[in-house]
């Protein structure tokens, strides 16, 4: 697979229904986690074209920088920290529609307004991971994304402990 294709449309629902059956293509069967994770950040950020998508992977008492599509970001987050660490410690999805709202906001970049982050959770409840992304506009983030990128995290999740 060489590229991913969309349906041009507004309806957020309809683009995931489309986008998450190629990320599985995609990254079935690829060993290493830091792969499959470059390729979803690619195919995410290509699809949306939204300011900053990547990972951050915990990494002992801090989560650390990994694959990611925008201009550098922060490398390391401690737990309870920013939008990412405060998900990686309450092990759920966070929707922020403006960012300067969040107390104890880490703005890695002053152009970003919303975020989300979505932890990703292995087998036994742990969070392995975060899916964090980034919009320039305020209020970018609806309730059709934390549903569709919690299922492209299960799908990453699936695909990297199975292979």
């Amino acid at each position: 697979m060489e590229t991913i294709t969309v349906t041009k449309t507004p309806d957020r629902a309809l683009i995931y229904d489309e986008l998450i059956p190629q990320i599985r293509a995609l990254i079935n069967g690829e060993r290493d986690s830091i792969a499959a994770m470059a390729n979803v950040a690619a195919a995410i950020h290509q699809t949306f074209g939204w300011f900053w998508v990547g990972f951050y992977r915990v990494q002992g008492p801090e989560l650390v920088l990994g694959p990611f599509q925008g201009p550098v970001a922060c490398m390391r987050i401690g737990l309870g920290k920013g939008v990412c660490g405060t998900a990686w410690k309450e092990k759920r999805t966070i929707v922020v529609p403006d960012v300067d709202l969040f107390p104890g906001h880490i703005a890695c970049n002053a152009l970003s307004r919303s975020e989300i982050v979505v932890p990703m959770l292995n087998n036994e409840g742990v969070v392995e991971a975060v899916l964090d992304i980034d919009s320039v506009d305020p209020n970018t983030f609806t309730e059709a994304d934390r549903i569709g990128l919690e299922q492209i995290c299960q799908v990453l999740q699936q695909a990297i402990h199975a292979a």
